[in-house]
């Protein structure tokens, strides 16, 4: 099943099935694909892969999806270097090359859903750590994810599985 992620009059929606939540994404908008560039804030238009579940342990029981899971550490980065090897892939903290921490002391990355968005193969510059994730409170913007409300995204886990996309429509 697709997730699809649509502005409408309400604002940003992402619909499941027949269900339909508010969501958020990135702070400059949609761009097409194939015009994503690291750190540019923007969602990339396309449908991406559901890949694995990411939670954090010490906060959530091992959601229940059809998705791969693997519990965070507080050591987990991932690589936004488009200079470095390990660019748009999973770190080991602390990382010498730029990267984001997931072990987060707000809440937004207590589930994350990895997007397959610029990863097969990885090109240097194409946008990393594209994901779905936990929105904030308020469903103030994303720097390109994707993020719903945590009780819908528990909701949507639940009969997610590995031949799932994210599809992000242009506005």
């Amino acid at each position: 099943m697709d997730l699809l992620v649509s502005q409408g009059e309400e604002g940003w929606t992402a619909r499941w099935g027949a269900d339909r939540h508010p969501c958020a994404i990135g702070r400059s908008g949609v761009v097409a694909g194939a015009e994503k560039r690291e750190g540019d804030g923007a969602s990339p238009a396309g449908a991406w892969p559901m890949r694995r579940l990411l939670y954090r342990p010490d906060r959530l029981a091992p959601p229940e999806t059809g998705l791969p899971v693997t519990a965070l550490a507080d050591d987990d980065g991932w690589c936004d270097d488009p200079q470095d090897r390990a660019y748009n892939q999973p770190v080991q903290l602390p990382y010498a090359a730029s990267h984001e921490r997931l072990w987060r002391d707000d809440e937004i990355y207590d589930l994350i859903v990895v997007l397959g968005h610029n990863d097969a193969p990885v090109k240097p510059g194409l946008g990393s750590a594209i994901f779905l994730h936990c929105a904030r409170p308020d469903f103030t913007p994303t720097e390109g994810c994707v993020a719903l409300a945590p009780e819908t995204l528990l909701q949507l886990l639940a009969t997610a599985g590995p031949d799932d996309r994210v599809v992000i429509e242009e506005s």
